[in-house]
């Protein structure tokens, strides 16, 4: 007779709770994209490679994790938000190099499962990967007790996407006199919550201030805006010439990785429109404007550099996909830095 305290159940993993997990996800995996070949259950997703709308297919590929805004996330129950970060921040990297993203596989790994939460997210990559008119394709979930302390999950998630070719975005293509433009952002995004955190340790009041009529932390929690269905209008026009995410570094250290050698980027602080929640953040973090400029993307998702001609249609197809753009620099000669002008208009 074996001993009732030996066994994966008594090890902390409940097969059953797995299965049953699984089971359930698979509504959710459900898609009618015609190029996925295979369900959930499967060892790994069959993706048809076959793309004869492409001349010189390329794959585009890259894995994320949402940093430390899973555990405010999770702190408040905004369990939903914190997946549509993940997939919108992959699909920003993705997108930012002309492509169309394809699939998504995201991994959870967590002290145990709690199956309702877990479908939760889900669902939520799921949707989130709808609205980027791509498919969530599968992923892992795996429970690991006594490494992640139960209820606590730590994500993250791969892309693959496709570009022609001749049509990358890498920046190759920049000259001196472009114009770079600012798309708007949602908020905080997905970087810099760190010190978003350490201010609210500091100053807790900050939890009972309202930004654009929401509650602070509701703000904050505000998904990381994706920006495909905005911009793939524009990849097929020779005058949109580069493209950077705005993450982690703020401006300079993010738009200086699509500049060709011999140019640089002129940026105007005064023509930034900073959105209130950095504001508020500078406020009750008594932050230094020079630090916030490296840590936020202080209203600046993405950057695109665009021919001076071209100016005045980009931000008007733009603004129809419900997308604020906006002058915000040039593009000179130079040593491949991004460098400042004037300084931020916080009236």
């Amino acid at each position: 007779m074996s001993d009732p305290r030996s066994s994966y159940l008594s090890a902390g993993v409940n097969r059953d709770t797995e299965n049953e997990t699984k089971e359930e996800m698979a509504s959710a995996l459900e898609t009618s994209d015609k190029r996925v070949l295979n369900k959930i259950g499967a060892f790994a997703s069959l993706y048809d490679g076959s793309f004869p709308e492409y001349k010189h297919p390329v794959l585009v590929l890259k894995t994320e994790e949402p940093g430390t805004k899973q555990l405010l996330a999770f702190k408040h129950g905004s369990v939903e938000s914190i997946c549509h970060d993940l997939v919108n921040h992959l699909v920003n990297d993705c997108i930012v190099m002309g492509a169309k993203p394809l699939s998504i596989q995201d991994c959870i790994v967590c002290g145990k499962v709690e199956k309702p939460i877990v479908l939760r997210m889900v669902n939520a990559f799921a949707e989130a990967a709808k609205n980027n008119e791509c498919t969530l394709t599968g992923g892992e979930t795996s429970w690991q007790p006594k490494v992640i302390p139960e209820g606590t999950y730590i994500l993250t998630a791969s892309i693959v996407g496709v570009v022609e070719k001749e049509r990358i975005i890498d920046g190759s293509k920049i000259q001196e006199g472009d114009t770079v433009l600012a798309l708007a952002s949602s908020g905080v995004h997905t970087n810099g919550i760190s010190l978003v955190r350490k201010i609210l340790e500091d100053s807790p009041d900050i939890l009972n201030e309202q930004v654009n009529g929401k509650p602070f932390i509701d703000a904050v929690l505000t998904p990381h805006r994706a920006y495909y269905t905005a911009l793939k209008g524009l990849f097929p026009r020779d005058e949109l010439v580069g493209l950077a995410h705005i993450t982690g570094g703020g401006i300079q250290e993010n738009l200086n990785r699509i500049l060709p050698d011999g140019l640089s980027a002129q940026i105007e602080l005064p023509n930034i429109r900073i959105l209130p929640i950095f504001k508020t953040l500078k406020k009750f973090g008594t932050l230094e404007e020079s630090d916030m400029l490296r840590t936020f993307n202080m209203g600046v998702g993405v950057t695109a550099v665009v021919r001076p001609e071209f100016v005045s249609d980009a931000i008007a197809h733009l603004k129809r996909s419900g997308i604020s753009a906006y002058e915000i620099g040039t593009i000179k000669a130079g040593n491949g830095h991004v460098e400042f002008t004037g300084a931020l208009n916080w009236s």
